[in-house]
């Protein structure tokens, strides 16, 4: 039978309640057993997909299409495990289920309510994952104790250890211990104050997890084990981590994976922890003895969230490097106005990722001519790969009206299009290209090198496409289109052999990197900015010459 693991959080968001999850699913699998993991989110979309990656951050593609919450990617990278559509939850879809059953009268006519219409709905999404055959599972409560939209959600995991079990349910709650300068302490009392909210919501946590910027020291632990009524045992220590994958093993330290398994009666001594593999990866995150500059030229810079598989992506491939990565995210809309050829040189490696609408096209062009041209290393995704293409249909095939038709309807040379089948869709949101996808790679082609396969698959997003009726076309002008999708009418993966790495994908290979398995594509970009940066002498960024540098 499947046990459940609730997280919930409080004080403030953005506590790091989804790698905390994640932290504590690795773990729980380290120790032999099956994780899979659930993000419920208080908010009335219905999924992210329509959200503003500026504001919410990335959406995470899984296999089977869902375009979940970016807590979803931290969750698969730190289990190393795929997850589907049902690992996200919103009051949206929710309601949207109870209300389409209410009209087709599956109530019987009853008056439908919060309690116990949308909470039982809550309650048999949970249980689904109990059907996926793990032995735990771990779901996170979006938002904070206390907000209103996520009281439902509260109470449904209330009733849940009711209905489950007391031995099969453990609670999790996630508060801050903030520091106060002035008075050179630690305060307890937000924590006291965000579980006793918890409590007057009917629920007891089993272990508490203390965020901070120093660790806690055992006497604070035993006033908040005192006055939260939890084991001293119980009180987490979690501070801040010179890197998110260091989490899991400070986790460990401090006992958090005992104090689940104790809740939720599974024995440690059947279930012995082996942490190799991971202090395997810390291990690499720390021994790096060079750096790479990875340049992202997007239209979400100011968000880095936007982007985090992207990221996460980068630094893996810097991990089985031995290199720390600086990313340098430069914002599209500036090349190459105010960001030039010499400057964007100055760089070892740069990606166009993927996004949406018209801003920025033009500098996203630029920047593909400029590292064509002066041969720096670069990775395109999604759009990324269409502006590679348009950039090369205009500057080395003649067609200088090449464009997409999704920015100009009127081109000439509409290299990127919608597929004929779709032309006449006027719902967006039913043409897109969602999930994993299988491409077949041509035979000593450089990213069938890269994956040692000639046949793989990826996760999409996106309703645009190379335009097949140019294939041709810019074959004979050098630009290989090297994979596509098995029946031969997709391109999905384009190169330019003559050059060190210029490489796109239609696809977000971002979705499929590991810290201990870097994806092959950041893998080959990083490489070739490895030779590129060995080449030629050190330099310095001039802080005016990028917009955020973490």
């Amino acid at each position: 039978m499947t046990k459940y693991v609730f997280v919930t959080g409080g004080v403030s968001s953005s506590l790091g309640k989804g790698l905390t999850a994640s932290s504590l699913g690795r773990l729980l699998k380290s120790r032999g057993l099956k994780v899979t993991m659930c993000k419920l989110d208080p908010y009335l979309n219905v999924d992210p997909g329509t959200m503003n990656p500026g504001e919410h951050g990335e959406v995470f593609v899984t296999d089977d299409g869902g375009e979940t919450d970016l807590d979803l990617g931290h969750y698969e990278r730190f289990i190393d495990e795929s997850l589907s559509r049902a690992s996200n939850t919103t009051t949206g879809s929710i309601y949207s289920k109870v209300i389409a059953k209410e009209r087709r009268g599956d109530y019987l006519g009853k008056t439908v309510q919060v309690i116990p219409h949308i909470t039982d709905e809550i309650k048999e999404r949970i249980r689904r994952l109990g059907t996926l055959g793990a032995d735990v599972a771990i779901v996170e409560i979006g938002g904070t104790v206390g907000d209103m939209e996520i009281i439902p959600f509260i109470e449904a995991i209330r009733q849940f250890r009711r209905d489950a079990g007391r031995n099969n349910v453990c609670y999790v709650h996630l508060t801050l211990v903030p520091y106060l300068a002035p008075s050179g302490e630690q305060k307890t009392k937000p924590t006291q104050h965000s579980v006793s909210e918890l409590r007057s919501y009917g629920i007891q946590p089993d272990v508490i997890v203390c965020r901070s910027d120093q660790p806690i020291n055992d006497s604070l632990k035993r006033k908040i084990a005192l006055m939260c009524d939890v084991p001293n045992g119980a009180v987490i220590s979690a501070v801040d981590a010179p890197s998110i994958y260091d989490i899991p093993i400070n986790m460990h330290k401090e006992g958090l994976d005992t104090m689940v398994c104790d809740t939720l009666g599974i024995s440690m001594d059947a279930h012995p922890i082996d942490l190799s593999l991971w202090n395997d990866v810390v291990r690499r995150v720390h021994s790096a003895d060079k750096t790479l500059r990875i340049g992202v030229v997007g239209k979400y810079v100011t968000m880095p969230d936007a982007y985090l598989s992207v990221v996460e992506s980068i630094r893996h491939a810097g991990f089985a490097l031995g290199a720390k990565t600086e990313i340098v995210w430069i914002e599209a809309e500036r090349v190459p106005s105010e960001v030039d050829a010499n400057r964007l040189r100055q760089l070892d490696g740069l990606i166009i990722p993927g996004g949406f609408g018209e801003r920025g096209i033009e500098g996203m062009i630029a920047t593909s001519r400029i590292a064509r041209e002066q041969e720096i290393p670069l990775l395109g995704i999604c759009l990324g790969m269409q502006v590679m293409v348009i950039e090369f249909a205009r500057h080395e095939l003649g067609l200088v009206d090449a464009h997409s038709t999704e920015f100009s309807l009127t081109t000439a040379a509409p290299v990127i299009a919608l597929m004929e089948e779709q032309m006449d869709v006027t719902d967006l949101g039913g043409t897109m290209r969602l999930g994993a996808c299988p491409a077949m790679l041509a035979e000593g082609s450089q990213v069938a090198a890269l994956y040692g396969a000639t046949v793989v698959s990826e996760r999409h997003r996106h309703r645009y496409e190379f335009n097949s009726r140019f294939v041709e076309q810019f074959e004979a002008g050098g630009l290989r289109c090297s994979g596509t999708s098995p029946d031969g009418r997709l391109v999905e993966f384009v190169e330019l052999p003559s050059h060190p790495y210029f490489v796109g994908t239609q696809a977000h290979p971002e979705f499929k990197s590991r810290p201990d398995r870097p994806h092959p594509l950041f893998f080959g970009l990083l490489q070739a900015a490895d030779v590129r940066a060995e080449g030629r002498a050190p330099h310095i960024l001039d802080p005016a010459d990028v917009d955020v540098t973490i």
